[in-house]
């Protein structure tokens, strides 16, 4: 039987979904649309300085509202300090990527868009679902560990990215400018790690929303 309360749920559920959608095809477009970023160290926020800037928006944006939507969709379904911890970090990180839309990389506040955002998903991820489990919902633990290590991997990947740089007599600071290239001799990673976390992040909030609509 459909109440007021399911109906909202999984309208919530589809919109997530929806918009992740969106936002991984725009994601992967940017890879044709400026092929001359290469994607191996060049970081998702650089596709601002590329073409087709825009496209870059709508991936933000679009990622924005699928944390609103899963957020709104998770509110009749889950209780306790635990889910009210988890859907204000899910709320955060909605936030964290809406300025990042907002905000390119090349605004001062496109650094503080990524301190909230992407610490506070993976939290979120192991908060909600830790609570949507004891209510009753089927989101696996591994989807919601993932985003940590994607995270964790891009932390290392760009330590030995500043390290290799820093042999090299170059020193980053997080208000730095993009390099115009990597330098020879320097092997880098960091972009397939920071598309991994895209990746994670959008595959947990894709699971828990099919598990909101499976139970709605």
């Amino acid at each position: 039987m459909f109440t007021a309360s399911t109906i909202y749920t999984s309208s919530g559920a589809w919109i997530a979904n929806g918009a992740i959608l969106i936002s991984a095809l725009a994601l992967v477009s940017l890879h044709f649309l400026s092929p001359q970023l290469d994607p191996s160290w060049r970081m998702v926020s650089e596709y601002a300085n590329g073409n087709q800037r825009w496209v870059l928006t709508v991936v933000f944006l679009a990622w924005a509202l699928g944390s609103f939507a899963l957020a709104f969709a998770l509110l009749p379904t889950v209780s306790g300090w635990i889910s009210t911890a988890g859907l204000l970090f899910l709320v955060l990180a909605g936030v964290g990527q809406a300025m990042g839309g907002i905000f390119d990389i090349n605004h001062r506040l496109h650094s503080t868009a990524f301190a909230i955002g992407v610490p506070a998903l993976p939290i979120a991820a192991i908060l909600l679902t830790i609570a949507v489990r004891r209510a009753g919902l089927d989101v696996p633990i591994w989807a919601a560990v993932l985003p940590i290590l994607s995270l964790a991997m891009m932390a290392v990947s760009m330590a030995m990215l500043f390290s290799a740089l820093k042999a090299a007599g170059i020193t980053m600071y997080a208000e730095s400018q993009p390099l115009p290239a990597l330098p020879e001799g320097i092997f880098a990673w960091n972009g397939w790690a920071n598309r991994l976390v895209f990746a994670t992040y959008y595959l947990w909030v894709v699971l828990a929303a099919r598990a909101v609509m499976a139970k709605a």
